[in-house]
C-alpha cells in the first residue's frame, strides 16, 4: 500500500490531503501541511495547485536526548511572513526578493522534551529545518538518525545520481559526486552502489509536475547528507555520510550545539521546470558567515590540464597558456597538480610575476589530502593542516596568487565539512579565491563564503579525455545539469572545447562529437563564476573565429536567469542576462533534428546574433543515406555560422538545432 503513514489526521478534499495546520505560499498554489498521527509519528503533505506533490511523508530526529520521530503532540504552530532582499553576484540572479510565509511547529514528547520543526515556503520553493531548545542541563547533543522522507506518487519517474561507496576510484578517493546520472527511472530503483542517491535530486511527478530535492546551509555545524534508497513504498529518506567515508575517519553522526538546528531541506515545486532552473531557495535561507577581506574578481581561465595533462604543467607550457589567457582577454590561468615539484616555489614566483606581467592572474592547484586517501598529487598535506595552510597562504599572498583549486576530499562528514569551512576561511584571510574539485555538492555556499568560486561535484570535463563513452554521452549529460546538479549550486565543469581530438595535438584521443556552437551554448546553460574553459594554444589557429570571438566576450556573472524550454536529457535551452545584455543557449541531445519555437519577450523587435550549425556536405550526405541510424555525429561534421536577425515583435523565434549541436543567440544592448 503507497500510503506508508495513516491520513486518519488529514482531512481530503478531492485528490489533496489537507491538514489543519497548514501553511501557504504568498500566492496560494503551494501548500504544505504538518500534523501527526495517532501514534505521534509528524509527517507533511506538499500540494501545488491542489494537486499531491509529495504524499504523507515522515519527519522528526532520534538524538542521544529524545527520538523526536514517535509519541509527540503538536502543541504550537505560530505564522509570520519573510521578507529579504539581497545581491549576490555569483548566483543566477544579482538582486534577489524572497518572500515567505514561515510555520514553526512545536512539538513536545510525554517527557516535555521539545522539538521546533520550520518551514518556510514560497511562491514554489519550501525549507526546512528542525530547532531544538537546551534540555534540562544538556547543552550539546548527537543526531543519531534523520527520519525526514519524501514520499512521491506511485507514477514519479526519478532524476538520481548514485552515491558512491567509499574508498573506490582513482587511490581510493571517492565518494566524489561523479557518478552517471540515470533519467526517468522508476520510484524505488536500486542505485548502481545500493547506499542511495547525492544531492540534489529531479522528480517528475508526470503531468501534475516535477520536484528538485536538495539541502542548503551546510558548514562545519553538520554533515552532508544525501537520498537512501527509496523503499518499497517509493519513500526517499535523509541519510548520513557512510562510515567509511574519508578513510573512517570522524563520526557519522552530527554533532550540534543547544540550542541548535539542522540545515535546510529544499523543495523546489512547479508544473513545468522553471522553478526549478530559476531557483535561487539555496541563497534565500542561508547569510555570510564573514565579510570578504578583498574585492573578489570573477572571470574566465584557461588551464593546460584537461588537454594537455601531467606533462604541461611545467614552466615552458604555462607560459603557453598564460599567453593564450593573454591573447584571448581571460583574467586567470590555473596551474595544476605536480606544480610543487615539476616548477616549484622559487620558479613559480617567476611564473607568476610573468603572468601579471601579460595581465593575467594564477589560481593554483592544491591536494586537500591529509589522511584520507591515497591521492599523490601535489602539494599534498599542506591544506589539511591550519599551521602548514596559512604558512602556504601567506606565501601566496605576498606572491600575488587570486585563487586555489583544492582536489580530492572523498566524504561527507562533519569533520569534512569543517575543514571546507576552514579553508574557506582562512583563505580570506589572505585573499584568496577558493575551487573545490573531488569534492561535496555546494550547499548555499557562493553566499555563506564570500571568497567561494566553484565546485566540481559533476562527472566533469575530464572524462571526455578518459574514454570516449563519455564524449558519447556528452549531449545527455549537458541537457541534465542545468535542471538538476547546476539548479543549486556553481558548477566548475571545466569544459567549452574547441578541440575536435581530446588530445594535445588536436590529432588523436577521443573524439568530440559535439558542434562548435554546442560548446559555445555551455558557456551559457553551465553557470559558475570562475570559468576555466578547455582551450589550448593551437585553437588560436585551428578553431573559428567567431567562436574565439564569442569567448572573448561572454560573461561568467548573470543577473538574471530565465528557463526557456528543454526537457532532462533531451534538450536545453536557457537565457542569462548581464546588466542589459542577454545570452541564450540551446543544445539537443536527441537523435533527431529538434524544431523548437522560442518564446523570447525580452527580445522581442529587437536585433540579435544567431549562432547555429549546419552539416558540411560530406556529413550531410552520409547522414542521409543511414537509414539505420548507425551514422554518429562527430564534431567535424558540422560548420559554425553567425548571422543577424531581428526577433519578431510577439517575441517568437523558430529554431532548427540538428542532433549534438547547438544555438546560441546573442543580445548586447546599445
Amino acid at each position: 500500500m503507497k500510503h506508508a503513514i495513516s491520513l486518519l489526521s488529514f482531512i481530503c478534499t478531492g485528490f489533496t490531503c489537507m491538514a489543519a495546520n497548514t501553511v501557504y505560499s504568498p500566492d496560494k498554489r503551494l501548500a504544505v501541511d504538518v500534523d501527526v498521527d495517532a501514534a505521534g509519528a509528524p509527517s507533511y503533505i506538499v500540494s501545488y495547485d491542489g494537486k499531491t506533490l509529495l504524499e504523507p511523508s515522515p519527519l522528526g530526529l532520534v538524538t542521544d536526548i529524545a527520538d523526536y520521530t514517535k509519541g509527540l503532540a503538536l502543541s504550537d504552530m505560530t505564522e509570520s511572513k519573510i521578507d529579504k532582499h539581497y545581491h549576490q553576484d555569483r548566483i543566477k540572479s544579482s538582486d534577489n526578493h524572497y518572500t515567505a510565509n514561515e510555520a514553526r511547529y512545536s512539538f513536545a514528547d510525554s517527557d516535555g522534551r521539545k522539538m521546533d520543526i520550520v518551514f518556510r515556503v514560497s511562491n514554489n520553493d519550501i525549507a526546512f529545518r528542525y530547532e531544538l531548545p537546551q534540555t534540562g542541563d544538556r547543552r550539546a547533543c548527537v543526531v543519531r538518525n534523520e527520519a525526514t522522507g519524501f514520499n512521491f506518487p506511485s507514477h514519479t519517474t526519478t532524476f538520481l545520481s548514485p552515491q558512491a561507496t567509499p574508498l573506490i576510484g582513482w587511490k581510493r578517493s571517492k565518494p566524489s559526486y561523479e557518478e552517471e546520472y540515470n533519467a526517468d527511472q522508476a520510484l524505488s530503483t536500486p542505485s548502481k552502489y545500493g547506499v542511495g542517491y547525492t544531492f540534489p535530486a529531479l522528480f517528475h511527478i508526470g503531468n501534475d509536475g516535477w520536484a528538485l530535492v536538495s539541502e542548503t546551509g551546510v558548514n562545519s555545524a553538520y554533515c552532508g547528507s544525501r537520498l537512501s534508497e527509496g523503499d518499497s513504498e517509493g519513500i526517499y529518506t535523509i541519510a548520513f555520510p557512510q562510515e567509511a567515508e574519508n578513510n573512517y575517519n570522524g563520526t557519522v553522526c552530527p554533532g550540534i550545539p543547544l540550542p541548535g538546528a539542522t540545515p535546510w531541506r529544499t523543495l523546489t515545486v512547479g508544473s513545468d521546470l522553471a522553478p526549478i532552473v530559476e531557483t535561487t531557495i539555496p541563497f534565500d535561507v542561508v547569510d555570510p558567515l564573514y565579510e570578504a577581506s578583498t574585492e573578489y574578481v570573477p572571470g574566465k581561465g584557461t588551464w593546460s590540464w584537461i588537454l594537455w595533462q601531467d606533462n604541461s604543467i611545467n614552466y615552458d607550457d604555462q607560459v603557453k597558456f598564460i599567453d593564450l589567457a593573454a591573447e584571448m582577454g581571460f583574467k586567470y590561468c590555473l596551474v595544476d597538480a605536480f606544480w610543487d615539484t615539476n616548477i616549484g616555489h622559487k620558479r613559480m614566483e617567476e611564473l607568476i610575476k610573468y603572468a601579471r606581467s601579460k595581465g593575467v592572474e594564477l589560481f593554483l592547484w592544491y591536494n586537500s589530502n591529509g589522511y584520507w586517501n591515497d591521492t599523490v598529487q601535489g602539494p599534498v598535506n599542506i591544506m589539511s593542516n591550519t599551521i602548514t595552510r596559512k604558512k602556504e597562504m601567506k606565501w601566496l599572498k605576498d606572491n600575488g596568487v587570486k585563487g586555489i583549486k583544492v582536489d580530492f576530499f572523498g566524504g561527507d562528514k562533519q569533520q569534512t565539512m569543517e575543514l571546507y569551512e576552514d579553508i574557506l576561511s582562512d583563505a580570506n584571510d589572505y585573499g584568496l579565491m577558493v575551487i573545490f574539485h573531488g569534492c561535496t555538492l555546494p550547499r548555499g555556499w557562493e553566499r555563506m563564503f564570500p571568497n567561494y568560486v566553484g565546485s566540481e561535484a559533476v562527472l566533469a570535463s575530464e572524462n571526455l579525455i578518459f574514454q570516449q563513452h563519455f564524449c558519447d554521452m556528452e549531449a545527455f549529460n549537458a541537457t541534465l545539469h542545468p535542471f538538476i546538479r547546476n539548479a543549486v549550486g556553481a558548477m566548475e565543469y571545466g569544459g567549452t572545447f574547441m578541440n575536435r581530438r581530446m588530445n594535445r595535438g588536436n590529432n588523436g584521443g577521443n573524439f568530440r562529437r559535439t558542434s562548435d556552437i554546442f560548446q559555445l551554448a555551455l558557456t551559457i546553460l553551465y553557470q559558475n563564476p570562475v570559468q576555466n574553459f578547455a582551450l589550448a594554444p593551437n585553437n588560436l589557429t585551428d578553431a573559428p573565429q567567431l567562436c574565439l570571438d564569442y569567448l572573448k566576450d561572454v560573461p561568467t556573472t548573470w543577473d538574471e536567469t530565465v528557463f526557456i524550454d528543454g526537457y532532462p536529457g533531451k534538450y536545453a535551452v536557457i537565457a542569462r542576462r548581464h546588466g542589459n545584455d542577454w545570452y541564450i543557449g540551446g543544445i539537443n541531445a536527441t537523435n533527431n533534428v529538434l524544431k523548437l519555437e522560442l518564446s523570447l519577450p525580452m527580445l522581442a523587435g529587437k536585433n540579435v546574433n544567431l549562432y547555429s550549425d549546419s552539416y558540411t556536405k560530406t556529413a550531410a550526405k552520409e547522414i542521409k543515406k543511414d537509414k539505420a541510424g548507425e551514422r554518429k555525429p562527430l564534431a567535424a561534421d558540422f560548420v559554425p555560422a553567425v548571422k543577424d536577425i531581428t526577433i519578431k515583435n510577439d517575441g517568437k523565434l523558430p529554431v532548427t538545432i540538428l542532433p549534438s549541436a547547438g544555438i546560441v543567440i546573442k543580445y548586447i544592448a546599445d
